[in-house]
């Protein structure tokens, strides 16, 4: 079988050289230093050929007849190599694959502030600016970390020169460079990588460093560590950009490649572990020791900027916290993985089971892995939750409490109702929020529902160290302005038990001269509507509103459209709701089904309650089906041409589980000294259900 010949000045080249000898492929592998061939490890069917080679001589080699393909896993900086063994690949007529490291890396911000990163296209110009800054009279040393070969750029000016503490290989063709240059034995720091940042940082403690030269070497190069270090020591990143242009290939798809010509498979283990975790508060006081342990293990951190603030990941720091942006990076990752297990971690803020988006990424994440062959793990830690912060800062318990998130809600009809209800009738209701506009609507809201009573602990940047606790009344939540980060907890020391049936008796609702419907009739008919905890129900021919008002009462999720056409009923109405503080009632002046049709909400209705049809019922039922084909109807009668058209609806096929029941209800009255029944109308309950189908 024909060889691999490989070019190798990389750790990329080395990965290669290990996959197809585990593969059973056979293998040239061309290293241009002794120390390039010390670092190979012995490798079945792996031959290492030493020694830089020119175009003859590699044509040469390529033309021997004992290879099949050419893969070029030189240095990134080598660009006059590689271009020689792309030309001797191609006038040998071998197929040239170039084997490309990812020299991406994160850009890391000054801890300060300032501009610490300065580029430069090659050492020249990076020497000439170095030098530039020394007559300046800039002070500090040079920790110069690009290697041995250009040392001649920067030891040209002694001034220059004298400031050098370079980091080599351990190699003698570096050291002997190192003594052309007459560099001192205190300036040579002969060590191997890969160095941490923390020991990047140690080197730049010990020699007084104040520049950091580096190349834009990627990650398997170390940039993130040397950039992250010379951003927590706040000095000057000098990066020499990659000067290669032209487009590379991945270390999976060489493989790919090779497994073509040769037919045989090479097994690539590529792997990734993801951990969805919980960032507390944003402070790493409020990070469990598991998180913590896992950002400082990551390959790629991921989260909103203000969850990255002052992290670093060992190679990635990216400030995305949605699938649409995180799985290209992560698939990326993976195809430049090289066999070896890639770590990630997202994180979120508090807990990651606390209104969170963990669960929606853990299900993208999931479909995602079912779509690759790779070995990938996908975990969710918990963090430290805003409500469990903010309970500690406040010293209560919070297993009482009333939970509600109105943050991202919109505006304040969107929550008011249901913040409301909680409040009256929960002693403790914690409210998780979007800002000050939020706390300051908050105290609005408390202030219109009669319950300025109740005191207010708000919660301001927890766990940061501008936090604070402050006890305000509604009216000083009106007054907050200074923007952050927010939580409240509203105490409700009057707070009243829920009831879970209709309790407004009828002479508690104010009702002029409009026809109401009574106390035990409403209770029958709200109990046939079958409401749920998120119900948006028309109450048409509303009347006084005493339907509506017991229905919007059972709920503060609940949404009521009080549909009415007559001025005095439209007023009572209005009164009524003022009166029983439920914001949760919209009142639609006009006639149905004519209003109805205008009327273009985003919710679409759940049920319909109707009162009153003023002998258009069959033309409300078409627009309410219109507006959905699957709600629940209840309608009420008396007179007896309604009642005509409720025998009607069972030829209706858009009409399902048709209930029609008589009410009577009589009252005791007192006459002298006997008590007598006197009986009231008798009312027609009918309810059904649309079928939900399109007719």
């Amino acid at each position: 079988m024909k060889k691999v010949l490989i070019f190798s000045g990389t750790t990329e080249g080395r990965k290669l050289a290990m996959a197809l000898s585990g593969a059973k492929i056979e293998a040239v592998v061309c290293v241009a230093t002794e120390y390039g061939k010390e670092v190979m490890p012995e490798l079945l069917g792996i031959t290492v050929r030493q020694g830089r080679m020119n175009t003859e001589e590699m044509r040469g080699l390529m033309e021997s007849g004992a290879f099949l393909a050419v893969v070029d896993a030189t240095h990134p900086f080598a660009t006059e190599v590689s271009k020689n063994i792309k030309g001797s690949a191609r006038e040998s007529g071998l197929p040239y694959f170039r084997l490309k490291r990812e020299t991406k890396g994160a850009a890391v911000p000054a801890l300060d502030g300032g501009e610490r990163e300065l580029w430069f296209s090659d050492s020249h110009a990076c020497a000439k600016a170095l030098q530039e800054e020394i007559k300046k009279g800039g002070t500090g040393n040079i920790l110069l970390t690009t290697g041995s070969k250009e040392l001649s750029v920067y030891c040209a000016e002694p001034e220059l020169k004298k400031r050098l503490y370079v980091r080599v290989l351990p190699g003698m063709e570096s050291l002997a460079l190192c003594k052309k240059e007459e560099l001192e034995g205190r300036q040579i720091l002969a060590l191997q990588g890969p160095f941490s940042e923390e020991m990047n940082l140690a080197f730049i403690h010990a020699y007084d460093i104040r520049y950091l030269v580096t190349k834009e070497s990627g990650i398997t190069g170390g940039f993130q560590e040397k950039a992250e270090a010379a951003a927590h020591a706040g000095i000057t990143l000098c990066v020499i950009g990659n000067p290669e242009k032209e487009p590379g290939m991945t270390f999976l798809a060489v493989c790919r490649k090779l497994e073509e010509l040769t037919g045989v498979s090479i097994p690539v283990k590529n792997r990734m572990d993801i951990v969805l975790a919980g960032a507390g508060m944003g402070e790493m006081g409020t990070r469990t020791v598991e998180t913590q342990d896992a950002m400082e293990k990551a390959d790629y951190l991921f989260g909103a900027k203000r969850l990255l603030a002052g992290l670093h990941a060992k190679k990635e720091t990216l400030p995305y916290y949605l699938a649409e942006d995180i799985i290209p990076v992560l698939s990326d990752a993976l195809d430049q993985a090289a066999g070896e297990t890639v770590r990630a971690v997202i994180l979120f803020s508090g807990d990651s089971g606390f209104y969170s988006g963990c669960e929606k990424l853990y299900q993208k994440l999931t479909a995602w892995k079912k779509e690759r062959t790779e070995e990938i793990s996908i975990r969710i830690q918990p963090g430290i939750s805003s409500v469990s912060c903010f309970a500690a800062a406040c010293g209560m318990n919070w297993q009482d409490a009333k939970i509600l998130s109105i943050h991202g809600k919109g505006g304040r009809d969107v929550w008011e109702a249901e913040v409301a209800e909680a409040v009256r009738c929960h002693e403790k209701t914690i409210l998780l929020v979007s800002g000050a506009k939020d706390i300051r609507q908050i105290g609005a809201v408390l202030k219109e529902a009669g319950l300025s009573d109740c005191t207010v602990k708000v919660g301001y940047q927890l766990s940061y160290p501008e936090q604070k606790i402050d006890t305000l009344t509604p009216e000083a939540c009106e007054q907050v302005t200074e923007e952050g980060l927010y939580i409240c907890a509203v105490q409700n020391a009057s707070c009243a038990d829920r009831y879970l049936a209709p309790e407004k008796a009828d002479d508690l609702f104010i009702r002029g001269k409009v026809p109401m419907t009574k106390e035990e009739v409403r209770e029958v008919a709200i109990c046939k509507l079958h409401l749920t905890e998120n119900s948006v129900v028309y109450d048409i021919g509303s009347g006084t509103g005493s339907i509506a008002i017991e229905i919007a009462k059972r709920s503060g999720q609940i949404q009521v459209y009080a549909i009415e056409k007559k001025p005095l009923a439209l007023e009572l109405i209005q009164k009524n709701i003022e009166k029983f503080a439920l914001p949760n009632i919209q009142v639609i002046a006009g006639e149905a089904p004519d209003c109805l049709k205008t009327e273009e909400r985003s919710e679409h209705p759940t049920h319909a309650f109707i009162g009153g049809s003023s002998g258009r019922l069959k033309e409300i039922l078409d627009v309410l089906y219109e507006k959905n084909h699957a709600m629940r109807i209840v309608i009420n009668c008396i007179s007896l041409e309604t009642i005509r058209e409720l025998t009607l609806l069972e030829t209706d096929s858009r009409i399902t589980d048709l209930e029609i029941i008589q009410v009577q209800v009589s009252r005791a009255k007192t006459v002298g000294g006997y008590h007598l029944m006197q009986g009231e109308n008798p009312i027609y309950i009918c309810s059904f259900d649309f079928t939900g189908e399109v007719s």
